[in-house]
């Protein structure tokens, strides 16, 4: 048995160009979200997409597994911040989310910028989201210690 599972649904009208969608979470802790084929691939103008999504829950996922990488080191963090940029590509036969770009920084006190990057990466590889991007999508991350 799973130990949680988390909805979303989409309704989508229209064909992929010119149609558009609405996404609702399960959990009701945003409002429904705009989605267009345009807001994927041009410009956001205030809608979302599945891209943005997947950097979202990225985000989240690393920074929980990093703070919990820190702790169990004997180093909790004071706080973290992470930027996730998720590169949609056009390939050979269509598109592709081709990268994804985790960029983490963080106050941590009584640790070196070595011992921060070390664990950092000891975090992404057990980062369940990465677990889930990891052989499909290149991940790339930078860590930086703040003093």
């Amino acid at each position: 048995m799973a130990l949680a599972e988390r909805r979303a649904e989409v309704v989508w009208e229209g064909n992929l160009t010119q149609g558009s969608g609405r996404v609702h979470v399960g959990s009701g802790a945003v409002g429904d979200l705009p989605v267009t084929f345009a807001s994927r691939t041009e410009r956001s103008d205030g809608k979302t997409s599945p891209e943005e999504l997947i950097a979202a829950a990225h985000a989240t996922c690393f920074a929980m597994a990093f703070s919990n990488t820190l702790n169990s080191a004997g180093s909790p963090p004071e706080k973290l911040t992470v930027d996730a940029v998720c590169a949609l590509d056009r390939v050979e036969g269509g598109l592709k989310i081709t990268t994804m770009n985790l960029d983490v920084r963080g106050r941590v006190p009584g640790i070196d910028a070595a011992k921060f990057q070390e664990l950092a990466h000891k975090a992404e590889q057990g980062c369940p989201v990465s677990g889930a991007l990891r052989n499909n999508v290149r991940i790339n991350l930078t860590a930086h210690l703040e003093q």
